[in-house]
């Protein structure tokens, strides 16, 4: 009997000075300011007592719970990490980062036409500025905002974790408890658009951020880029703002630090207990290199809880590799159908509207498919 083994691969990356002439570089104009945080994303949602009890069991804390507003923070020093307002729709508003005291915010109203914004919408005092991206959603550049004081944590485990040469914890158990999985801090937010080019370009123009990892259709055309904040000599998160070529303009998902691998696990417990509905993981991302597990909130839309994940300093240049579903995660489940475009009517209507409007090309949505549809894990 022929026995036939499978061929593994992984997807393999090249750094930007040595990319072959058939892939073209991301391009990186002159930044306007330079962010320095993801500070909070804003929520306007019919149902603020079901938001709130999500928000509650995924491990944020809470600040403030009125029928008009609620407002969260998570155990590090940033004062506001989400922001949900009464409303008729469930949306994803838009987000709010925190820039630089050497960013020249009368910049960005005499040149893109910012709007200032009022003082009592702030939610930490200092000011700000409303900016519409590219598909007209609402981005707000703060600066001066207050900090808080740090919300107790227990100690990680992770320091303490026997390997097989190295195995520090003796005559010591392992014990988490079992608790919401304490975000730390808001980490990174992943918008699709249409328009890569043009909201790629918005995007590292406004906030001044650098491309780690950049991923190119098979044309050599880029389609879905991990940018960091510049933080110079300091090391910043592998991303913190991506984004993805798509057949529409959406909040694909947002991510949140907890403590360590025991956090991730006990916090999934606790939110398989209340009812909330499990989306994808525990495994790891191969590009970020972060521990995930992805929940929907009460509206299905999409939140991540990470650990371990990768940090840069400014000097490290961007690599370059082929868009491939197996790029999302190195191992654990299969990603689920629905972080693809769905086959059915409604998409393909969608379609043909962007093709009419000459949003988007039939070439190209060949490119996005042949990018797409080949099987993530062949081996499997």
């Amino acid at each position: 009997m022929t026995v036939h083994r499978a061929v593994l691969r992984q997807v393999e990356s090249i750094s930007e000075s040595r990319l072959p002439p058939s892939v073209q570089p991301l391009k990186r104009p002159p930044a306007l300011g330079r962010a320095i945080e993801l500070a909070f994303l804003r929520w306007e949602k019919r149902d603020l007592a079901g938001t709130e009890r999500f928000w509650r069991d995924f491990g944020f804390h809470i600040v403030s719970a009125s029928p008009q507003c609620l407002v969260a923070r998570g155990t590090g020093a940033a004062p506001c990490i989400a922001i949900a307002h009464a409303g008729s729709a469930d949306r994803f508003v838009g987000p709010a980062f925190l820039m630089s005291d050497d960013t020249d915010l009368h910049r960005y109203v005499t040149e893109l036409g910012a709007q200032w914004l009022p003082a009592q919408q702030l939610p930490a005092g200092g000011r700000g500025i409303e900016l519409k991206d590219p598909s007209g959603r609402s981005v707000w550049l703060l600066q001066q905002q207050a900090r808080v004081e740090p919300l107790p944590l227990r100690p990680s485990v992770t320091a303490m974790t026997n390997t097989a040469d190295h195995t520090p914890r003796v005559n010591r158990t392992v014990r988490t408890p079992i608790e919401p999985a304490r975000v730390v801090r808001l980490g990174h937010v992943v918008l699709q658009t249409v328009d890569f080019a043009g909201m790629a370009d918005w995007y590292l123009r406004v906030l001044g951020l650098i491309p780690t990892d950049v991923q190119y259709l098979p044309d050599g055309s880029p389609n879905l880029a991990f940018c960091r904040l510049d933080l110079g000599a300091q090391p910043a998160d592998h991303h913190t703002l991506v984004i993805v070529g798509a057949i529409e303009e959406k909040y694909e998902h947002s991510a949140y630090e907890v403590l360590d691998l025991d956090a991730l696990g006990q916090g999934q417990q606790v939110l398989r207990a209340q009812g909330h509905r499990h989306m994808w993981g525990i495994g790891r991302h191969l590009l970020g290199s972060q521990l995930f597990d992805y929940w929907h909130d009460p509206e299905g839309f999409e939140y991540e809880h990470y650990t371990d994940g990768d940090v840069f300093t400014s000097d490290v240049e961007p690599c370059y590799s082929a868009l491939d579903f197996a790029g999302i995660w190195a191992w654990g489940d299969d990603a689920p159908a629905s972080m693809k475009p769905q086959k059915n009517l409604p998409t393909l209507l969608r379609l043909l509207k962007l093709i009419r409007r000459k949003a988007i090309t039939p070439q190209r949505l060949q490119l996005l498919s042949a990018a797409l549809d080949a099987p993530a894990r062949p081996w499997l």
